[in-house]
């Protein structure tokens, strides 16, 4: 068994705490693990990319390009920039919520959202679409959409991992004091999917 997993979005949006919560949920079901994240300028909304590979007989953390089975895109554009990394019938969740970089803000450059959309699914036919931090806030706390995402992810078949396994692995590495709300947001998360 190999799994290979990308998750992409920008500094602050719990993209490594979740690559933590995916490796975790493995390695309890028995799987060796490596991991690996790509972080820059991360505390300011930079780009952050983990790399998370799960099986037997493991080499490296980094997952080459055309290898991810799952891209778990956290913001619009990263999801883009990281289309690279997924293997032709890979599958890709991704949130719809945009982090306007500051080149954009200070007019420097433009955002195209719906040619970032269109690329996306042109490019991957069957790519669901989210607003996950619209489900975290209805959860609760607009801080746990990676966790509505990864539950969304747990929907995918193939995964080296129960959703129950992995929403135990949420649950044992937030806060007790965020674990009731985090766990209504996983499974907002997987109710979500029914729509894509």
């Amino acid at each position: 068994m190999k799994f290979d997993m990308v998750i992409t979005g920008v500094g602050g949006q719990g993209t490594v705490l979740a690559s933590r919560i995916v490796a975790r949920a493995a390695m309890d079901a028995g799987w060796q693990v490596r991991t690996s994240e790509t972080i820059g300028m991360a505390q300011r909304e930079g780009c952050v990319v983990s790399h998370v590979r799960v099986g037997e007989n493991l080499a490296g953390a980094l997952i080459p390009d055309g290898r991810a089975d799952v891209l778990l895109g956290f913001e619009l554009a990263e999801a883009a920039r990281a289309l690279a990394k997924l293997k032709a019938g890979g599958k890709a969740i991704v949130n719809e919520d945009v982090i306007v970089p500051t080149s954009v803000s200070a007019g420097l450059s433009r955002y195209r959202v719906q040619d970032i959309r269109e690329y996306l699914e042109k490019e991957l036919p069957g790519v669901c679409f989210l607003r996950a931090s619209e489900v975290a806030r209805e959860a609760g706390n607009s801080k746990t959409a990676n966790v509505v995402m990864l539950g969304a992810l747990s929907t995918l078949p193939g995964l080296p991992f129960s959703p129950e396994g992995l929403l135990e692995a949420v649950l044992k590495t937030v806060p007790s004091q965020f674990r009731e709300t985090n766990r209504k947001a996983f499974e907002m998360g997987r109710r979500a999917m029914g729509v894509c």
